[in-house]
């Protein structure tokens, strides 16, 4: 006769996440993003497609921006887990966060952490891109209320204020329109 196993009802996990460790018991098919909103309270991260394919529940692990929805909590285990609450530091926005509010980069505000975590993360490999990158970077984050054109100004707002020389349309209008 064959013997049936059965897998643990819980499993340790300990990660830092927001630079702070956390360590819980969990079910082995808990998902990421579950165990940040259910088990730490951190529900800026979202779900909203249950299908990995709107990106509301990016978060970066170990440096690399990834869907929470399709990682489970086991495999974040000994990681380092960085969400929306984690980019500010000491009350300051962040400053993709901060152009997100100044160029009214959002409606809703669903998909808004994810899009703020993946603009991020574009930042961070590309202090200057184009409106065909930043429109690239954000090709799996889905929002159903705007044209992007705004969440596009923001991230330019952003690489403006983090040193990479991106500007909004508005300031490079102004300025080829200077040199005409």
């Amino acid at each position: 006769m064959a013997e049936t196993l059965t897998a643990p009802a819980k499993v340790a996990v300990r990660m830092t996440v927001n630079g702070t460790v956390y360590a819980a018991e969990v079910e082995p098919r808990l998902l990421l993003v579950h165990f940040l909103r259910d088990n730490l309270g951190l529900t800026g991260t979202h779900v909203a497609c249950d299908t990995s394919q709107c990106g509301s529940c990016v978060v970066y692990l170990n440096g690399d921006s990834i869907k929470s929805c399709t990682l489970l909590a086991v495999q974040a285990d000994g990681g380092q887990v960085t969400t929306i609450e984690g980019l500010a530091k000491e009350g300051t926005y962040d400053p993709v966060q901060q152009g997100f509010w100044e160029e009214h980069g959002l409606q809703c505000g669903y998909c808004t952490p994810g899009m703020i975590m993946s603009s991020h993360a574009l930042l961070q490999r590309n202090p200057n891109p184009t409106e065909a990158e930043i429109r690239h970077a954000l090709d799996g984050n889905l929002c159903r209320c705007t044209g992007y054109q705004n969440i596009v100004r923001a991230v330019q707002h952003a690489a403006g204020q983090i040193g990479g020389g991106g500007s909004t349309p508005q300031a490079a209008s102004a300025s080829s329109s200077q040199n005409a």
